[in-house]
């Protein structure tokens, strides 16, 4: 799956924390903003109440569920800043992509 072809599915199956942005930093890779005070999805590098970086290749591990997000975060592929809440949230949302 591509980033943009990410984008669109997270669009459509609404996948962002009501009320709050959440930022996934790829690095190299740019970024993907879920905007859930705005209800979109985008490509857009701005502030966020929580930032989640890991690389590309560990998000597609975590998606197709061979890693685990608490694994990943305990051995450093996966970092959060901000608000750690709204990460936690982050998992039911992305049990929903996989569903």
């Amino acid at each position: 799956m591509t980033k943009q072809e990410l984008v669109q599915k997270m669009q459509e199956n609404q996948a962002w924390v009501p009320g709050k942005t959440v930022k996934l930093d790829f690095g190299d890779q740019g970024v993907i903003l879920l905007d859930g005070a705005g209800s979109q999805v985008s490509e857009t590098d701005s502030p966020a109440d929580t930032t989640i970086k890991t690389s590309w290749d560990d998000w597609q591990k975590m998606a197709g569920g061979e890693l685990d997000g608490m694994t990943a975060f305990m051995t450093g592929k996966l970092k959060i800043e901000g608000d750690m809440s709204n990460a936690m949230q982050l998992q039911g949302v992305l049990a929903k992509l996989r569903g």
